[in-house]
């Protein structure tokens, strides 16, 4: 057993990313009106979504115009391909289906006269074995709570993991990216350290584990690493690396996800 402050071990994983990545160039400002893709195929056996919408100015508030008369379709290795009908604006959902591990998926978005195409493998899956809740070891001068994530990494794999956080139904707006470049093959107790919204005893806590690939691991950890966006909640100050072509705001990501659920003690 070993226990990983994921918080800790942040400024080694950026020092290594950068040192094996080429730089990236972060363009900062008030640009706005590009497209932005958010695309999500999961495990679960229902309808897969994908969102459309145009980004705005990094002073603005986190509002986004959708993106209505798209054409959109996933298609799959096994030659299947599915059909995304529109409703509401700007959202995009196919009939139901599952995606399966280790098959790689193909998104298709035509619209305003650009075809974007982005590819997503989905890993298989690592069982998230419990939550649990303890006291905040940076402020224990108060009855505040963080969370931590059990799980066992599998060995002599790459395994790349994104965690989402709701507190009391409120998402918060931490991102939390991880790989096992530290614990490979361990069982992992992970602290998910958040530090705007508090946590206190009788809060209802639900954490989404994700296991994903690599570009979209690359997509989510820039963002951690430029910490957050505008204010009240608005647009991250710089693109991250998308593995959506040609090159466009968002992601694309085929992916596992199981969630649970605590009250906090």
């Amino acid at each position: 057993m070993r226990t990983y402050k994921f918080y800790l071990a942040f400024l080694t994983m950026v020092l290594m990313f950068t040192a094996c990545t080429k730089v990236i160039d972060l363009k900062l400002g008030n640009d706005s009106g590009k497209l932005v893709i958010e695309g999500n195929i999961t495990d679960v056996n229902g309808p897969q979504y994908i969102v459309l919408s145009r980004n705005v100015p990094f002073t603005s508030t986190n509002t986004y115009p959708p993106v209505s008369g798209a054409t959109v379709t996933v298609s799959d290795d096994q030659n299947n391909t599915y059909a995304f009908t529109e409703g509401p604006a700007g959202t995009y959902s196919s009939a139901q289906f599952q995606g399966n591990y280790g098959s790689n998926y193909k998104m298709t978005v035509q619209t305003g006269g650009t075809t974007y195409t982005a590819n997503s493998r989905m890993p298989s899956l690592v069982p998230l074995d419990s939550i649990t809740d303890k006291k905040a070891d940076f402020n224990s001068s108060n009855n505040r709570r963080e969370i931590t994530v059990h799980y066992h990494d599998p060995p002599g794999v790459h395994n790349q993991y994104r965690f989402i956080m709701w507190v009391n139904g409120e998402q918060v707006s931490t991102i939390f990216a991880f790989n096992d470049e530290f614990s490979d093959g361990r069982y992992v107790n992970g602290d998910l350290v958040e530090t705007i919204l508090n946590i206190y005893p009788g809060d209802t806590v639900k954490v989404e584990m994700q296991c994903i690939d690599m570009p979209v691991y690359t997509y989510w950890f820039t963002l951690m690493e430029q910490n957050f966006g505008g204010p009240d909640g608005g647009v991250a100050p710089s693109n991250p690396p998308t593995n959506i072509s040609p090159a466009s705001l968002g992601y694309f990501s085929a992916h596992t996800t199981q969630t649970k659920v605590i009250i906090v003690e």
